[in-house]
């Protein structure tokens, strides 16, 4: 049974879509960040999702006491699919030119879960965060928000058929409680475990069941509000709802969670109340609304891909005029020639299965060859040095303040492994995100020992007081004193007699020293910066502060090797460019090998440089001495001889300015092991 056509629900998906592609276009305004909350695009389409679908099954049992699973999964494959093999088949040819290939095979993973209608949860098993700002070089990330609407679509009709035919009376309470339900773990989600929270069906279900509690009350009481006062007044107040949700909610506010309901009953207000004579109603039924509304669905589809692809081939450039206007050219060819044809009823849909099938069959082929091929490393426009600088991008995905460590230990603040009967002792791997970055590798080698391994790390956090910038996708929404703390009792609790706490981080970060750079790269410049004062509002400059954290840390210090043995692993490497940015770079100048020298000598620099810009930490450092205080040097890693090298014809080793890359990593941990073990083997040959 048909519904009767709504223009503003198009007029709603215009806003929805549009703020979407601002918020992934990074849109800035004097170094501001505009349309952060453009996300909830997302949570708009959810809403008017469940409220039409709702209303198209509620009408059809209203008038037929049955519903047609075979019509309403063929309208939703019309619609859906075509338009999606179509992106997935042109993206094809870029991701081979353009992913290397390990993220060439992430990429074809993402295709089939995509097709398979899960990759909100493969995306989240990966460890991908969504807005992290990874995220916007992986080109089928936004397919999480269709997984969702369609694993709603497989489940929701059956349990709404069964409840109208045999619980019909119950069924508005079953859809209130469901909403409730799926709010409040939502909220609860959004602070325990907010990346699982961001993706998943169960927590995201109330936006869709808000538009179905809608629908539900119009069938019953067969029409929507008939109150003029509130029709001419309520959908401007939810339109400045969804407004300001757009221009003032940011990647720090939970979500989804309470916070969400602003543009949720903001587009609720708009549907319910929305009148032909209303001047919001007028608006988003005009032809320029409408018409985006009615190609939103292939400007969802095209617009993540082009961006990913856009700052994979040019890194340099954040967008451009050209690429909005592609966008919508592709998008409108997409609506006319692709989705409009596919949903006519007129051409059978035999024919649209068969022309379905085939590109299916192909794009599953291509994703299946490159994951049993490996991502085809032998490709010839692909140097060796590149295969191995990209072999394992995603190997920090395990980390603390990452999506598999987050998991595996639910609320604690600690990831425990190797922990075997026969213990010999304890490691506790601490700092911010740089232990993150040794970890994977720090696991493959504490496994040939018969140590525990304890690792805490905390981004932006030191084990200093009052040195931790508290974000939503942290492991705990922790105060500055209380992470501190935790740490400490932890620690002094739980470890064995024989404990190793290895300390490392981005001292730099804290202490605040920083290069300046000309716009070639090259070092004209050494100072203390106020750069982090003027972005986070935490970071003081002033001489007594600075001298209030080293004894705060020498107190930490002190404390700690009372009874255990600490390892300082100093100073932080910096390089002082993206190095993966310059190969690829590098690489789409389409000479490599030429401009390999132009490369290394960026990011390579003289070791003085190095031992200038830490002179400060070093000095610190050097005047922390204690019995078991153990101290590594990383200048002999990265600074061999007079030149400092973060980078070889072989490998990368600092993964962006600061975080050490797997092969940087394992560098460091072989220093740390060996310290180890020579500490042992001393204290053995004292007790004989």
């Amino acid at each position: 049974m048909k519904i009767t056509y709504r223009p503003e629900i198009d007029g709603l998906r215009a806003i929805a879509v549009v703020t979407v592609i601002l918020y992934h276009a990074q849109v800035t305004f004097f170094g501001h960040q505009l349309f952060q909350g453009g996300g909830i695009g997302v949570d708009i389409f959810f809403v008017i999702s469940g409220y039409l679908i709702t209303l198209i099954i509620l009408k059809e049992l209203s008038a037929t006491g049955t519903f047609s699973f075979k019509s309403f999964y063929e309208r939703r494959a019309r619609r859906i699919l075509p338009p999606l093999f179509a992106v997935m088949l042109v993206s094809l040819p870029f991701a081979w030119i353009y992913l290397f290939p390990s993220t060439l095979i992430d990429f074809s993973k993402s295709i089939l879960s995509s097709l398979g209608f899960i990759s909100n949860l493969f995306f989240h098993s990966s460890g991908q965060q969504y807005g992290a700002e990874n995220s916007s070089l992986v080109p089928f990330l936004h397919t999480w928000s269709l997984s969702v609407e369609e694993q709603f679509y497989i489940l929701f009709p059956p349990v709404v058929l069964v409840t109208f035919k045999y619980f019909r009376k119950y069924l508005g309470y079953l859809l209130i409680t469901s909403f409730l339900v799926s709010l409040f773990l939502a909220d609860w989600g959004s602070r325990n475990y907010p990346a699982f929270n961001f993706y998943v069906l169960p927590t995201r279900g109330w936006e869709l069941l808000a538009g179905s509690i809608l629908a539900y009350f119009e069938i019953q009481l067969g029409h929507r509000s008939k109150n003029q006062t509130l029709n001419s007044l309520l959908p401007s107040v939810g339109l400045f709802l969804i407004g300001y949700s757009v221009l003032f909610f940011n990647d720090d506010i939970f979500h989804p969670s309470f916070h969400t309901l602003t543009p949720i009953i903001g587009v609720c207000l708009i549907i319910w109340f929305s009148h032909k004579d209303e001047i919001i109603t007028k608006v988003l039924s005009s032809k320029l609304f409408v018409g985006v509304g009615l190609i939103s669905y292939s400007l969802y589809l095209w617009h993540y891909p082009i961006f990913a692809f856009n700052r994979i081939a040019n890194p340099m450039e954040t967008g451009s005029f050209v690429i909005g206007f592609g966008l919508v050219l592709i998008s409108m060819v997409s609506y006319f020639v692709i989705e409009r044809p596919a949903r006519n009823k007129n051409n059978k849909f035999k024919s649209v299965l068969r022309i379905g099938l085939l590109l299916l069959v192909t794009i599953l082929l291509f994703n299946v060859l490159v994951i049993t091929n490996n991502g085809f490393k032998t490709r010839s426009h692909f140097p060796a040095i590149i295969n191995n600088t990209f072999s394992s991008l995603n190997y920090r995905a395990i980390n603390q303040n990452g999506i598999g460590c987050h998991d595996r230990l639910g609320d604690q603040g600690f990831c425990i492994f190797n922990e075997l009967k026969d213990n010999s002792g304890d490691i506790v791997l601490l700092g911010d995100s740089l232990t993150d970055a040794l970890l994977q590798n720090f696991i493959e080698q504490v496994s040939k020992t018969k140590f525990r391994l304890i690792h805490m790390s905390y981004s932006g956090n030191l084990y200093l007081p009052n040195m931790v910038r508290v974000k939503k996708d942290t492991l705990k929404i922790l105060s500055d004193e209380t992470i501190h703390q935790f740490r400490g009792s932890f620690i002094e609790n739980n470890v064995n007699e024989n404990t190793y706490v290895i300390i490392f981080g981005d001292y730099n970060f804290y202490f605040e020293k920083s290069l300046k750079f000309d716009k070639d790269e090259k070092v004209i410049e050494y100072e203390t910066s106020s750069f982090f004062t003027e972005r986070d509002k935490l970071y003081l400059t002033d001489d007594a502060r600075r001298l209030r954290l080293e004894n705060k840390f020498k107190e930490t210090l002190d404390q700690l090797s009372k009874d255990k043995k600490v390892i300082l692993v100093h100073p932080s490497p910096v390089s002082p460019t993206h190095i993966l940015n310059r190969i690829r770079v590098n690489f789409n100048d389409g000479n490599f090998q030429k401009n390999n020298y132009y490369l290394e000598d960026k990011v390579n620099y003289d070791k003085d440089i190095f031992r200038t810009y830490n002179a400060e930490i070093l000095e610190f450092f050097s005047s922390i001495n204690h019995s078991n205080i153990y101290k590594i040097d990383l200048e002999s890693v990265f600074c061999p001889q007079e030149k400092c090298i973060f980078y070889d014809n072989n490998y990368s080793y600092i993964f962006d300015t600061v975080h050490p890359s797997y092969e940087g990593s394992k560098l460091i941990n072989d220093l740390i092991f060996k310290e180890i073990e020579e500490i042992e083997e001393n204290s053995t040959n004292e007790v004989n």
